[in-house]
């Protein structure tokens, strides 16, 4: 498998498209969201904007991962990210991980990406599985990976110590075969297969 080729995915709203240096300072404005923050990753004082400018930089450079900028198809604005990372090619998976910014959120704009990302994934690369992790105290990001497809595998309880709190990750996955069936829209198929 190899990740140097990085597309351009179009939907109906958003468009994923390689990473330049010149997003650096949009994504520097986007990771600073105290919401990104808090369910994303803790803050880092290591993490500068020159380091943000050397890492979107280089993203086309790296073979064995794909970081594509997630943007508003009509508009152009970069509102977050979508990864697929921790290539595994004896399982032919892969982790993915998204984060869409404040201008981005309620718009359908995370969970269109999060399909493009996916179909991408089994379609193009032919992945056999897709994984993520997500706490369990972000019902929102949850709800956009169940639309997307995955399913909760396991929870690891109280297993990070986020805001004063213990927090649960939960497991997901999606796997090529349930990808075939749904393509990423599993409330779309219940509906139709009840509606016979």
């Amino acid at each position: 498998m190899d990740f140097s080729v990085k597309p351009v995915l179009t939907g109906e709203r958003a468009l994923l498209r390689p990473f330049t240096g010149s997003d650096a300072d949009t994504m520097w404005e986007i990771i600073g969201d105290p919401e990104v923050i808090r369910f994303t990753f803790p803050p880092n004082s290591e993490l500068t904007l020159d380091r943000l400018r050397s890492w979107y930089g280089t993203r086309d450079e790296q073979s064995d991962r794909l970081d594509l900028a997630v943007t508003d198809r009509t508009t152009g604005e970069l509102v977050g990210e979508v990864v697929l990372y921790e290539w595994d090619p004896h399982a032919r998976s892969c982790t993915f991980r998204t984060l869409i910014g404040p201008r981005g959120r309620g718009r359908g704009l995370g969970t269109e990406a999060t399909r493009l990302i996916a179909g991408h994934a089994f379609e193009q690369l032919g992945l056999h599985r897709v994984q993520l992790e997500v706490y369990g105290n972000n019902p929102r990001a949850r709800r956009v990976y169940e639309k997307a497809g995955f399913v909760v595998e396991g929870v690891r309880r109280e297993a990070a110590f986020r805001d004063g709190e213990w927090v649960d990750e939960v497991l997901m996955a999606v796997l090529d075969r349930e990808w075939a069936d749904h393509r990423g829209r599993p409330e779309d198929r219940s509906v139709s297969s009840t509606a016979r």
